[in-house]
């Protein structure tokens, strides 16, 4: 077996998109017990991996330093006998905690899925974090009941897109989203992914469209991308005894001159969360239950909307779009 592998690296350790490169003399992963060593295929991009090239993500303990997080392709070779039922040429996509920005990587069985009949490789390196992270958000964080009313900000990025589809199916009574742009809103509120109310935070207060459409109630759930200067607006867009959920920080960790009178007011509860830093046991239980999302992929009950497929190639390309908020959907890299 070869030891070296092609794996995009960074310059200097960290740095700008200009910085990345395909690294010709990356260590090819061995993959130990319990885990599959996959021939990468396609893999997607996040926000997490922008924060993590410039040194703002810290690595969990143990994980590649590569990045990408998510990734589809075809078992090479096992670690050990826990195959969980897997055999050398299965086509499968999966989650990581790094290491998918390459041709290979040794990934734990338990995180791996199979390939459906109906689903291109790339859309399938589309759906793990996403879909895993809209799960973990919509019904272990904010224990989602149906009937509800959901905020989800970002409303074109790919959790968000997920999310929004599992709250129609978990029976949500409205669902609001914000977006930068008409074909953003547009696409959130078409009929493949249905959205209720979109809202274009450009040009529209989300707390007043959201306060008119329910009467000044407000809304019983907030899924949160923006933080900081989004929080104060947050409590006033919430409903009594709203569930907020903040899974990222795009404009900032500071909120100067919050007032927290709404908190105790309507007895919010505020929570943040991450994907990553949970544990393997943790992420294999949302493994299972995106497992039992399959079949509505292939009846196109679900669906994955892909922004862009580019060749990794052209990863510096992909950063930049993420970096300007320019994509409705997921982008993914093909490794060619």
């Amino acid at each position: 077996m070869d030891a070296t592998m092609r794996a995009i690296d960074i310059h200097g350790g960290v740095g700008e998109k200009e910085d990345l490169f395909i690294n010709k003399e990356s260590s090819k992963p061995i993959p130990q017990s319990g885990q599959a060593l996959i021939k990468i295929s396609a893999f997607g991009i996040n926000r997490m991996d922008i924060s993590q090239r410039r040194g703002g993500y810290p690595v969990p303990f143990g994980a590649s330093n590569t990045l990408g997080v998510e990734f589809s392709g075809s078992i090479e070779a096992f670690g050990g006998d826990n195959r969980r039922g897997f055999q050398e040429g299965d086509e499968v996509f999966g989650l990581a905690y790094g290491g998918a920005y390459a041709e290979y990587i040794a990934v734990s069985t338990r995180m791996l899925m199979r390939k459906p009949n109906a689903l291109s490789l790339s859309h399938c390196a589309a759906i793990p974090e996403a879909w895993m992270t809209a799960t973990q958000a919509l019904h272990q964080v904010l224990e989602f009941q149906p009937g509800k009313t959901i905020l989800w900000h970002a409303g074109a990025s790919g959790v968000s897109i997920a999310g929004i589809q599992l709250s129609r199916a978990a029976g949500a009574s409205t669902i609001f989203t914000t977006a930068g742009t008409q074909e953003k809103c547009s696409l959130t509120t078409s009929e493949r992914i249905g959205a209720t109310v979109a809202i274009n935070y450009k040009t529209e207060d989300f707390v007043e469209v959201i306060q008119r459409h329910t009467n000044g109630k407000g809304v019983d759930y907030i899924v949160d991308f923006v933080g900081g200067p989004y929080f104060q607006r947050n409590l006033e867009a919430a409903g009594r005894d709203c569930r907020i959920v903040m899974l990222g920080r795009m404009g900032g960790m500071k909120a100067p001159d919050a007032d927290l009178t709404p908190v105790l007011g309507k007895r919010i509860r505020f929570e943040g969360s991450t994907l990553r830093s949970r544990d393997e046991s943790y992420q294999s239980k949302l493994r299972e239950r995106l497992e039992t999302y399959l079949p509505k992929f292939e009846t196109g009950d679900f669906t994955v909307v892909l922004h862009k497929t580019l060749s990794w190639h052209e990863i510096q390309e992909g950063h930049r779009q993420i970096e300007k908020s320019e994509n409705s959907g997921k982008i993914v890299c093909l490794v060619d």
